[in-house]
């Protein structure tokens, strides 16, 4: 199979939708020889941050010697970067091969599985056959019925920042967000959580209790300072002193925090992760698509934050850099969001609206999108495309002006390939 035919394989309409239940990818690892058996995980839950965070831990254990896996969800360029080694993507050639061996087994499966359950299964047959010495896995959503969870009791469960987003999925309040979410701690493992909401932590601690499972919480007071520039953030961490991290957004010291106490964790486990490992891990970790910056005059920023929590943080890192500078956005979102608690956050701060559709199944139409931002009473213009809507963004942009492509992560690699075609 060339790598056309591979994705084609992967994305057949065949293992399309969402089912409920652990069962099937059992199935399919214990046809592969049960690969998530011989391998160690950091497994990563949250509704906001896993991504960030599960690449500052992975960027961090490969600079201290570790063969490093990394699996996230989704991808933002190509589909290859779902599964990393040491911070490189699956080749082409590699994920082809890991297709034709699972194929067969998949094939024959009576309850097909569903796209994620068979790239999961995929993943663990690649990160075994690298010889991964830990891999970080991120949740696809929730995490109780998440097919990650078949795995057994990881090195370390961290649980980053919750709040509401796939509540059809996951439930309507917090408490049930959380719920599912907790579903990751084992029986007597460690779980990190990202201290904040008393009700989530009651659930957590409840959970670890019935669990035998020992609770960390983030302690955020180690931040003493940070220096925000569109560069990356300084941050003076106890005890290490300075940290860079490249990765912009006022919620990222957070992420790293997390992520720093996580490594911690682990070195108590028996992990060699040194001081200048932290340092010099956290300075290389690269994770595009949020709140990324492509360009300068106008600058053009590229933030996948697609739920109201996410958007009120980018609205906060927005005004962080830019004080009461009014801004130009570009925003596409998924159809099944809570799209008017999305755009009241950030709303206020905008110049006007172009609204474009994702080349995504689960898009929100353009227009509908421009009708709901129409009753916040800002300037709109539905542009349909991501090209035209760049397009147009440049057409009513001056060099001083301020661009942010918003609303999901589907539509990065569009909106990266419009900007730089432009």
């Amino acid at each position: 199979m060339n790598i056309n035919e591979t994705l084609a394989y992967i994305h057949n309409v065949k293992w399309q939708g969402s089912k409920p239940g652990l069962g099937r990818t059992e199935e399919l690892l214990r046809a592969l020889g049960n690969p998530e058996k011989q391998l160690k995980f950091v497994h990563v839950a949250g509704t906001n941050g896993k991504g960030s965070t599960c690449a500052c831990i992975a960027a961090v254990l490969a600079n201290a010697g570790y063969v490093t896996g990394l699996y996230t969800y989704p991808f933002v360029q190509c589909f290859n970067e779902r599964m990393q080694v040491n911070g490189k993507n699956i080749t082409d050639d590699e994920l082809s091969q890991m297709v034709e061996e699972i194929r067969p087994h998949a094939d024959v499966m009576t309850d097909s599985p569903t796209e994620f359950e068979l790239i999961t299964a995929l993943a663990m047959k690649y990160f075994l056959s690298k010889k991964c010495d830990i891999v970080v896995l991120e949740v696809g959503m929730g995490g109780r019925l998440d097919s990650t969870n078949v795995i057994e009791t990881p090195e370390l469960a961290v649980i980053t920042s919750i709040g509401y987003d796939h509540v059809n999925e996951l439930g309507p309040t917090l408490s049930d967000i959380a719920k599912e979410k907790a579903g990751i701690i084992k029986k007597g493992g460690d779980v990190l959580i990202y201290s904040g909401k008393p009700e989530v932590e009651q659930v957590f601690e409840d959970i670890s209790a019935q669990q035998g499972a020992k609770l960390h919480k983030t302690d955020f007071s180690r931040i003493q300072k940070q220096e925000i520039t569109l560069d990356g953030i300084h941050l003076d961490f106890k005890p290490y002193g300075e940290i860079l991290l490249p990765l912009l957004g006022i919620y990222q010291p957070y992420n790293a925090a997390l992520a720093v106490t996580a490594l911690e964790l682990l070195r108590g486990k028996g992990f060699k992760i040194s001081a200048g490992n932290i340092k010099q891990g956290i300075k290389t970790v690269k994770w595009p698509g949020r709140f990324e910056v492509l360009g300068r005059n106008p600058v053009f920023i590229l933030d996948g934050s697609h739920n109201p929590q996410g958007m009120e943080a980018t609205a906060e890192s927005l005004q962080k850099h830019f004080g009461e500078e009014k801004i130009l956005f570009i925003m596409g979102v998924s159809a099944d969001k809570d799209v008017d608690g999305m755009i009241k956050h950030i709303a206020p701060l905008a110049k006007m609206f172009i609204t474009v559709q994702p080349d995504n199944p689960r898009a929100m139409e353009s227009g509908k999108l421009a009708d709901k931002i129409k009753h916040f009473g800002v300037p709109v213009k539905d542009c349909g495309s991501v090209n035209n809507g760049v397009s147009e963004v440049f057409k009513n942009a001056s060099k001083n002006d301020i661009i942010c492509a918003i609303g999901s992560l589907y539509f990065s690699a569009e909106i990266r390939a419009a900007y730089n075609a432009r």
